[in-house]
This record gives C-alpha cells, sequence and structure tokens, in this order.
C-alpha cells in the first residue's frame, strides 16, 4: 500500500533548488531556530574534530559551526546542489567548510568519522527518519553527539485547520506538509541505538500580514508539500479566497498568529550492542564492527 505522505526526495530536492535563491530573505523563522540550537552547544562538554551539518542549506550554520569550533573539519552535506551553490557565497579563506551534495538517508562518509551531528530543520523533509537516524549513528564515533531540530505536528495548524473547513478531502490529500510527532522521533532515537535520548518542545507564534503574506514566505523558502497523497492540480481563485475568509487575521492584532513547534533533540553514541542473550547483555567495542 502506497504511503500518502512519503517524500519522493527527488521532488525535495528540486524544491529547495528553485527556491535557493530567495531562501535566506525567506527564512527568519529557520535563523532563529538555528541560533537557539547553536545555543545549546555550550553547556556541551565537547570539541571536535570533524562536524558533520546536515542539511546545511545556504551554509549559516556550517558557517557558525567553523566559527565556534576553530579546528574542526566542517562538512557541509545537503540534498539540493542549488542551496550548496548558495553556501559557497558563506565561505572565507580562514574558515572554509566542505560542500557534499547527498542524501541524508545514505550518508557518504565512513564509519565512526564523525564526532558532531548538527542539523536544523532537515528532518522534516526525510522520508524515513529511521534510516537517517541509522545513518548518523554509523557514521557518529563513540561519545560524539547528535542534536538537531525539526518541526512538530502542531506546525501550520491554522492553514491545515482552514484547508479543512472548506476541503473535507483535505484529510484523505494533504495540503499541508506532515510533520512527525516528538515521541515518536525519541522511539526512531533509541531503534538506532543512539544513547541517552533528550527530547523537548518549544512552542513559538509567527504573526503575517495575512495569508497570502503567509504562503508567499513558504514558497520562497522551499518549504512546500510534496507528499506523494498530497492535492494536485492548482488552485482555483474561488477556492483560494474561500481559504483566505477561513484564515483570517486576528482583528485585534491586526495579524494573522501561526503556530511554530519546534521540536529539539540530542543523543551520545555509545558502544554498538549487540542483542541480549540469557545470562546478560554483551557488549563488544565499535572498532570491531564492521558496516
Amino acid at each position: 500500500m502506497a504511503d500518502e505522505f512519503h517524500l519522493d526526495p527527488a521532488q525535495v530536492r528540486r524544491s529547495f533548488d528553485k527556491a535557493a535563491a530567495t531562501y535566506d530573505a525567506a527564512a527568519g523563522v529557520a535563523g532563529e531556530i538555528r541560533n537557539r540550537l547553536l545555543e545549546r552547544l555550550d553547556v556541551v562538554r565537547l570539541q571536535p574534530k570533524v562536524i558533520l551539518d546536515l542539511g546545511a542549506g545556504t551554509g549559516l550554520s556550517s558557517k557558525a559551526l567553523r566559527r565556534r569550533y576553530r579546528g574542526a573539519e566542517v562538512v557541509a552535506l545537503d540534498l539540493s546542489p542549488g542551496m550548496l551553490a548558495r553556501a559557497e557565497r558563506q565561505q572565507s579563506w580562514l574558515r572554509r567548510f566542505d560542500p557534499v551534495v547527498a542524501d541524508a538517508h545514505r550518508l557518504p562518509l565512513k564509519d565512526s568519522s564523525v564526532e558532531l551531528v548538527f542539523s536544523n530543520l532537515m528532518l522534516e523533509w526525510c522520508h524515513d527518519p529511521d534510516a537517517v537516524f541509522h545513518e548518523i549513528r554509523r557514521v557518529l564515533r563513540p561519545g560524539g553527539l547528535l542534536t538537531f531540530t525539526t518541526l512538530g505536528p502542531d506546525t501550520l495548524r491554522e492553514l491545515r485547520d482552514g484547508w479543512r473547513k472548506i476541503d473535507p478531502d483535505s484529510r484523505a490529500h494533504p495540503r499541508v506538509h506532515r510533520f512527525i510527532d516528538m515521541h515518536d522521533l525519541g522511539d526512531a532515537l533509541m531503534r538506532a541505538g543512539l544513547a541517552e535520548p533528550v527530547m523537548d518542545t518549544e512552542r513559538l507564534t509567527v504573526t503575517y500580514r495575512d495569508l497570502d503574506a503567509l504562503l508567499k514566505e513558504l514558497t520562497a523558502s522551499g518549504s512546500s508539500n510534496v507528499a506523494q497523497g498530497r492535492a494536485r492540480g492548482l488552485t482555483t481563485k474561488t477556492r483560494m479566497q474561500a481559504l483566505r475568509q477561513a484564515v483570517p487575521p486576528d482583528p485585534r492584532a491586526g495579524a494573522l498568529p501561526v503556530s511554530v513547534e519546534v521540536v529539539y533533540g540530542h543523543a551520545w553514541a555509545g558502544e554498538l550492542r549487540r542483542p541480549q542473550r540469557a545470562g546478560g547483555e554483551v557488549r563488544i567495542p565499535v572498532s570491531s564492527l564492521k558496516r
């Protein structure tokens, strides 16, 4: 049975390639979340030599990580060649990073080659978080850290509710991107063998002049619904006007409030474990394992 929420990586790539030139100007919310994730590294005692910026986009996180960890090599990996082409503009002679075009489900990195994986708002564009976490666990050295943000199910709740008011079929053919629950991601971290996972959420309210301003920003940042089961075809003027009426600005504030549920997660790479047997658990060092 086909998964209506499946995300085709080729379609995701095209969406972000198309938005590469307008992304930074439109991604103010993503930039704020990135800064908050970077601040969380202040309390982490880690001096990584190799850092993977997973879903590097236009390279702003890679540039900040290179500044924070001056002696580290930073690999800026993204699915979109267009976004990484823009990232080249963030490079400096003294603090360069290495851009790599690749899919997070299949990382082109050696086992146990990275001490820190940093990922800001990338995971929601992956169709198989389990595969991504297993790949992250594979490339992390024992004692290495994964720290990430993604968006939770309450994100764009107002827009999703508006579509449901005017289009009952939007439940079967979603018009707004689906975001995965924090608890499901925590379970996926455990299944991947990552240790001591910690998950928490933060709820933001972002205001827009009106619905058109919100939709313009989503398009300019590449945040389009590309799910396999999405509704197809152009939205008519009549349907668009109905949506504006279903998602009106708050008359008291004179603006449209929009929910953003930010999910933060981090976990460590411990020793890889073999299945438990009678008599207790058996552990073996990661250096003795092959992929």
